[in-house]
């Protein structure tokens, strides 16, 4: 493959399974060097501005300051790289990975992928998925991260964060710097809380950037099936949280006026 460090991720496919399937309450891996050298630079260096055509960057509640892009022309480096992350070559990895029976089914429209770019300030609370595509009512299973920060400083923030909201006292499982070439997958179900809750602290130069692409089954096993819903979001940071909630409340509220009126 092109982009998919395809032959590293099945020379270390036993091992990577071992740490998927290890992990409780929900199952992930973090990989390093996901992407064959030269293609994550490539990516990179490709990498749209967040001026350089058209962003989705609607502030809610609980996100503000992320841009989200899914449309692409042919012959586009980025089309071409979210093919391969839906071929059927990186689904049977992923099928082999993590043991889901079901046959997983890639989602060529991105809806809610493609790619992630967050400036200064930006943060995306504690969440779990929605659980039902909208358009094709497929069951979401399976979420796949890579992210292309060169340099990326701890000061900077910006960490995925997984969450096990199961026991009394909420715990925080992992805290993931989204690092060049790294990808993580973790499967998404009714626990699988994850999100960015603390907000970045980057020079003006910098963003955080990453790819995103979702998988899905036609159905799921009846212990972990739920009615539909949409995306749910917890506070994991108390006051700061619930501050930081009610100034992206009013920032939403006046771009939704400022659109009207536009």
């Amino acid at each position: 493959m092109r982009y998919i460090n395809l032959n590293f991720l099945n020379q270390q496919l036993e091992h990577l399974k071992a740490d998927f399937q290890a992990q409780q309450p929900f199952r992930y891996l973090v990989v390093e060097c996901f992407l064959n050298a030269e293609a994550a630079e490539e990516l990179l260096q490709a990498y749209p501005k967040t001026t350089d055509g058209v962003w989705d960057n609607t502030t809610y509640i609980d996100q503000s300051n992320k841009f989200q892009k899914r449309v692409f022309a042919e012959g586009d480096i980025f089309k071409d790289v979210f093919q391969e992350l839906n071929s059927a070559h990186f689904l049977e990895w992923l099928q082999e990975l993590t043991g889901i029976e079901q046959p997983l089914i890639a989602d060529d429209s991105l809806f809610g992928g493609g790619l992630h770019q967050s400036t200064n300030g930006a943060f995306l609370n504690v969440h779990v998925d929605y659980n039902v595509h909208p358009v094709t009512k497929y069951h979401r299973r399976l979420n796949v991260l890579v992210y292309l920060n060169k340099d990326w400083e701890e000061k900077y923030g910006g960490h995925l964060e997984l969450w096990d909201l199961t026991q009394k006292e909420p715990r925080l499982m992992h805290k993931i710097s989204p690092a060049f070439n790294r990808c993580v997958i973790f499967e998404t179900n009714e626990i699988s809380f994850h999100g960015h809750p603390q907000k970045l602290h980057v020079p003006d130069r910098i963003t955080r950037k990453s790819l995103a692409t979702y998988y899905y089954t036609t159905s799921r096993p009846a212990i972990e099936t739920a009615p539909e819903h949409n995306t749910i979001f917890v506070n994991t940071e108390g006051v700061t949280g619930q501050l930081k909630r009610f100034k992206s409340g009013i920032k939403a509220a006046l771009e939704r006026i400022n659109r009207q009126i536009g």
